[in-house]
This record gives C-alpha cells, sequence and structure tokens, in this order.
C-alpha cells in the first residue's frame, strides 16, 4: 500500500457519518447489507447515504455489487487490514533499544 492509498482510505473514515456506516459494514459480515438496510440502520437521509457509500467505495474500503434491483454493500476487510498494517508498521521502530527490552 502506497501513501495515496492510505491516505484516501484514512480520508473515507473521517467522518462520522462515513464512520458509522463502515462500522455497521463491519458488524454485518460478509453478507453485507443493502442501501436500505444501511439506511434503517444509520438513519442518514437515502440522498447522503448514496453520497457516504460513493465515498467509501471509491476508497476502496467497501465492495459494492449489484444483485437484481439490490446494491449489496460489503467491508473490504483486505484494505481495511491493509490500512491497520500501513499505520501500524513502524510502530515503536524509534524506541531505544533499553525501553524496548524492559518495558
Amino acid at each position: 500500500m502506497d501513501w495515496e492509498q492510505a491516505a484516501a482510505g484514512f480520508a473515507a473514515m473521517g467522518s462520522e457519518a462515513r464512520l458509522q456506516v463502515l462500522r455497521l459494514l463491519i458488524r454485518a459480515g460478509e453478507g453485507g447489507l443493502t442501501v436500505s438496510d444501511l439506511q434503517e440502520r444509520s438513519g442518514i437521509a437515502p440522498s447522503t447515504l448514496a453520497h457516504h457509500l460513493k465515498f467509501l467505495s471509491g476508497a476502496g474500503v467497501i465492495v459494492q455489487k449489484k444483485q437484481g434491483r439490490m446494491t449489496i454493500n460489503r467491508a473490504d476487510y483486505s484494505q481495511l487490514r491493509d490500512l491497520a498494517q500501513f499505520i501500524l508498521s513502524e510502530c515503536c521502530a524509534d524506541e531505544p533499544r533499553e525501553a524496548a527490552n524492559h518495558g
């Protein structure tokens, strides 16, 4: 994952409403949720929800798939793991060795 991809992913989660939608999708698991299910659970107006879903999808943190008339939205767990790994990859790299050994 490069800096640009990471920044886009974290930016997508940078709003309370988008973070709420993403958490709902994570809770739903691999089955995902339809737009109407998300709207019902979040209380976000349909047009606003559509905007948030487009933003999350564009950043790659969710995947949308058409099934007939419905669109199923799923968290992209692989992308979310990559984001977590990106932000944690250099954890404690600058910590003095003594502190690391005695902590």
